[in-house]
């Protein structure tokens, strides 16, 4: 199992071509996480959430908890 690296910031970037050198992320990783991020914020807009804050929070819980489950099956 790997660990997760949260990105440090776009000026933090160092990169060999293929993953970043800071995070150590695949490009491949990071382009995938801006697009789900990407889509969940596209969503929140759609519906027109006021309370965005409560999303977030709601889809946190809710994917720990999905994980969890799946590698527990």
């Amino acid at each position: 199992m790997s660990r997760f690296n949260p990105c440090k910031g776009k000026t933090a970037c160092r990169d060999d071509g293929a993953r970043c050198l800071t995070c150590e992320r695949s490009f491949a990783e990071i382009e995938q996480t801006r697009a789900l991020i990407d889509a969940l914020a596209d969503f929140a807009r759609q519906q027109g959430y006021d309370n965005v804050d409560e999303f977030a929070a709601y889809v946190t819980d809710k994917l720990v908890k999905k994980v969890h489950h799946r590698r527990n099956a």
